[in-house]
C-alpha cells in the first residue's frame, strides 16, 4: 500500500496505527464514490434529503482522506473532531439510506459502505495518540 509506506518515511507528532489508516483512507474512498453515485441515482420524488446527505457526506469522506493523507498538518485536537464528525455523517447517512433501502439497491449498499467508513474512523481515533 503505498499511502502506508509514505506515512512511515514521514515525521509525525501523533501516532496512529498505520494499516487502521490506511483502512480508513480505502473506507472513506469507498463512501465518497458510493455517496456520489447514490445522490445521482436517487433523483426521485422524496428522494431530497437523501440525495443532500449523500453529497454532504461524499464531501466529508474526501475531505477526511485528504487530511489523512497530509501528516506534517496534523493537529489531535482538530484531527479528532474531524474523525468524530466524518463517523457521525457516514451513521446519518446510512440511516437515512437504510429508509429507502427497500425501493432500491443502491440505496441499500451505500448505507453498508458508509457504515464501514464510520466504523474505520472509529477504528483510527482510537489508535491515535500524541507522539512524545
Amino acid at each position: 500500500m503505498t499511502t502506508e509506506k509514505m506515512m512511515t518515511m514521514m515525521p509525525m507528532e501523533m501516532s496512529m496505527d498505520m494499516k487502521l489508516m490506511q483502512q480508513c483512507i480505502e473506507a472513506c474512498a469507498a463512501a465518497e464514490q458510493a455517496t456520489t453515485m447514490c445522490a445521482d441515482a436517487g433523483m426521485g420524488d422524496g428522494m431530497g434529503k437523501m440525495v443532500g446527505m449523500c453529497a454532504n457526506t461524499a464531501d466529508m469522506t474526501n475531505t477526511m482522506m485528504r487530511m489523512m493523507m497530509r501528516p506534517m498538518g496534523y493537529d489531535m485536537p482538530s484531527m479528532m473532531a474531524m474523525l468524530e464528525t466524518t463517523m457521525m455523517m457516514c451513521r446519518a447517512c446510512a440511516d437515512e439510506c437504510m429508509m429507502h433501502a427497500d425501493m432500491s439497491d443502491h440505496c441499500k449498499m451505500c448505507a453498508e459502505v458508509c457504515m464501514n467508513a464510520a466504523m474505520a474512523c472509529e477504528a483510527l481515533k482510537a489508535s491515535m495518540t500524541v507522539a512524545g
